[in-house]
């Protein structure tokens, strides 16, 4: 995606492992500016940065937006291994050291941002800062998606995680590859209450997208944006993406996560800012308060108007925020 849609500001790197990454690249206007490292979650790509980037840019902020493993231009490995947490955030630390990068500002989305706290935990120095979208700072440890389905039912009525049961499924891919207009009409829809009836709930999903159901597309994604993005996906498909579930449904990281002993050696000590969708019915904003006030000592919390896709629908609000917490003593 970056270097098919960006590619006078794009570029690939090979890394010593090997695996190549597309990655958005924008030098900061002067020395003293600070770099925002973009990760985005799923099911996206560098693309869904595209209007938090120029407004950025505009501020002479530099940016490092990559594609992220399994998505885009970036390489696409079937080994599930190839997709731990401590292996990409590895991925991460060499493409900043290779670009030379000072002054880091970590930005992560949705998936993105679990990515952000495995990276920040393993290479504090890297960051200046740290910044969590919708999902907020996520600990190293075992993670029971039954356990916490029956949780969230328990206080909301309706289990938030339901669809990782059909990402977790061996043909998920294929399914989502053969209805990409429904798949993304579930994701990316007008009205947030979509998600909560029909993503989050066991069996959902599934059913929505093999149903062939299509919604109008929300305000702030034109047919020209949606179009763009079924066309990269139409040629890398959604298996391998979906392996960032796989990953952590069947265990990938867990023999890393065993290393963080105690409480404390889980905390990131650097400055945090968690931004919250005040309707995001499946990352509902307040199950991510309890794990910043745990482990983020310095961190504070907004809220805004808007669903699960906070760069997309309100990204002036957003990147005022960023630049707020970066220009912050």
């Amino acid at each position: 995606m970056a270097v098919q849609l960006f590619p006078h500001i794009s570029k690939s790197l090979t890394l010593e492992d090997g695996t190549t990454y597309a990655y958005i690249f924008i030098r900061p206007s002067t020395p003293d500016q600070p770099t925002f490292l973009l990760l985005h979650g799923f099911p996206s790509s560098s693309f869904d940065w595209r209007y938090v980037i120029p407004l950025l840019q505009k501020e002479g902020y530099g940016i490092i937006a990559p594609d992220l493993l399994g998505y885009g231009d970036t390489d696409k490995p079937t080994e599930l291994s190839s997709y731990s947490m401590k292996r990409m955030a590895d991925h991460l630390e060499e493409i900043i050291r290779m670009e030379h990068v000072q002054q880091v500002v970590g930005v992560g989305h949705d998936f993105g941002s679990v990515l952000l706290s495995y990276t920040a935990l393993e290479y504090p120095s890297m960051f200046y800062k740290v910044v969590f979208s919708a999902v907020g700072y996520v600990p190293p440890g075992p993670f029971d998606i039954d356990q916490f389905n029956a949780m969230t039912e328990s206080i909301l009525g309706y289990p938030t995680f339901g669809y990782w049961k059909f990402h977790d499924e061996d043909d998920a891919g294929t399914t989502i590859d053969a209805n990409p207009d429904s798949f993304r009409s579930l994701w990316y829809p007008q009205h947030p209450e979509v998600l909560k009836a029909n993503l989050a709930p066991i069996g959902a999903a599934k059913s929505w997208i093999t149903s062939a159901k299509v919604t109008p597309l929300p305000t702030w994604l034109s047919e020209i944006d949606a179009e763009k993005r079924k066309v990269v996906f139409k040629r890398g498909g959604y298996t391998a993406p979906l392996n960032w579930y796989k990953a952590v449904m069947r265990h990938i990281n867990e023999s890393y996560a065993a290393s963080f002993t105690t409480e404390q050696s889980k905390q990131i000590l650097l400055p945090a800012l968690l931004v919250v969708g005040k309707d995001d019915y499946v990352c509902v904003p307040d199950f991510q308060k309890p794990a910043a006030d745990a482990y983020l000592p310095d961190h504070r919390i907004e809220r805004l108007e808007c669903g699960h896709w906070i760069p997309l629908e309100k990204p002036a609000e957003f990147v005022a925020l960023l630049e707020g917490f970066a220009r912050q003593a």
